[in-house]
């Protein structure tokens, strides 16, 4: 008999009742380091207190009108996004997905406008993950978004990950934009170097091409900057944003140039619960929060002390792991052991990681994680190692 929830997750033999900064706290009482913040979602930790009262604050006054109106709180949201970033305007969303299937939307809507309605091509790369919605797996490709679920959305190109060659040779006069993770989450914290972000940008620039940057994971200052591709010292034309954003509360966003964004007018787009009172004044408060330089450099310190310790790790456990790699507090683990086990592992050491592709785990704390928790969190991390060598020598 199918249960009242949908199977399509297996989830783990874990109930987590109460969240404190980095902690959780399962239904037995029982502590766990949670280095996956729901997926990189929860940047400022679990019930931060100025989070909680910004909701509060609003909860009493309103949650709902509907984008029929002017909403106050998401035009402040919009103009805090603009005034940190590339970007121009901001549409509002409730994830990830919903911000994927307006970037395609809004890159050939772009070119439709421009007098080229045929310019629908979009060049992705193999690996990504943009959402599971049907534009987003037409956008990764991998036959383990796609089967199934077909006919696929056309007008979609998938190379190497990282093969700027390939890319160059591909785009021409018929690619309506190029979609890209600066790094890759699900595909197994793979980062793309800040001279290939140059070169696709400028490969857009020759071609016309407009840039996606897909920052759903790896942006709000997850990587020490506000958004990852502040490293390279390029800007997208458009952008997807979610996860972080919210700092829990479900929230996305879309990005844009007022170019890139020239085509979306009055009827061309729409959400009823996008850009809702009670998400966009919670997300102001955390842009305010992680926007700030002063906490963007506690960041990139506390990825530097964690990064030194994993490395230790990895030394000490060559039977379970290969390496570390990523960027900022978004970091994977690449395992020898099957990463599934090591997750599980974790479980037993009451530390929570995040199974990716490539045999990665990652680790995506809070990113105001103290220097303690993340010796906490290594030590712990150690302790799953070793549970994971015990069983290999008893084999």
């Amino acid at each position: 008999m199918i249960p009242s929830v949908l199977p399509t997750y297996n989830r783990a033999p874990l109930e987590f009742v109460k969240g404190e900064g980095s902690w959780l706290v399962e239904r037995d009482g029982r502590r766990f380091l949670d280095l996956g913040s729901g997926i990189a979602v929860n940047v400022l930790g679990h019930a931060h207190p100025d989070l909680v009262a910004t909701l509060g604050e609003q909860a009493q006054k309103l949650w709902h009108v509907s984008n029929l109106y002017r909403i106050p709180e998401q035009e402040r949201l919009a103009d805090l996004l603009v005034e940190h970033t590339f970007a121009d305007t901001v549409f509002f969303t409730n994830s990830g997905t919903e911000a994927c299937e307006l970037a395609v939307k809004m890159a050939r809507k772009y070119w439709y406008e421009a007098g080229d309605p045929e310019r629908v091509e979009i060049i992705a790369s193999e690996g990504a993950f943009h959402g599971r919605s049907t534009a987003a797996i037409a956008a990764a490709g991998s036959e383990k978004m796609v089967k199934g679920f077909g006919p696929v959305l056309g007008g979609f190109t998938h190379l190497p990950w990282g093969d700027i060659a390939a890319l160059r040779d591909a785009a021409s006069d018929r690619t309506a934009a190029i979609l890209i993770e600066p790094i890759q989450g699900e595909g197994g914290i793979r980062a793309m170097p800040d001279e290939d972000l140059r070169a696709i940008r400028a490969i857009c620039d020759a071609t016309g091409a407009l840039l996606i940057l897909d920052e759903v994971q790896c942006g709000m200052g997850r990587t020490g900057r506000l958004f990852a591709h502040e490293w390279a010292g390029i800007t997208p034309d458009i952008m997807m944003v979610a996860k972080g954003i919210g700092g829990g509360f479900p929230l996305g966003a879309v990005l844009a140039s007022e170019g890139a964004a020239s085509g979306m007018t009055a009827g061309t787009h729409g959400s009823t619960y996008g850009g809702n009172p009670l998400g966009c004044a919670v997300g102001a408060k955390v842009v305010e929060i992680v926007a700030a330089p002063d906490f963007l450099a506690q960041v990139n310190a506390r990825a530097g002390a964690l990064r030194q310790k994993l490395e230790a790790l990895v030394a000490a456990h060559p039977e379970v792991f290969e390496g570390v790699r990523g960027a900022g507090l978004m970091l994977g683990l690449v395992c020898k052991a099957p990463n599934t086990d090591v997750v599980r592992a974790g479980f037993d050491a009451q530390v929570i990681t995040v199974p990716a592709a490539d045999n990665v785990i990652r680790l995506l704390p809070p990113l105001n994680i103290t220097e303690d928790e993340i010796a906490t969190a290594v030590e712990r991390l150690d302790a799953a190692a070793t549970q994971i060598e015990s069983a290999l020598s008893s084999c």
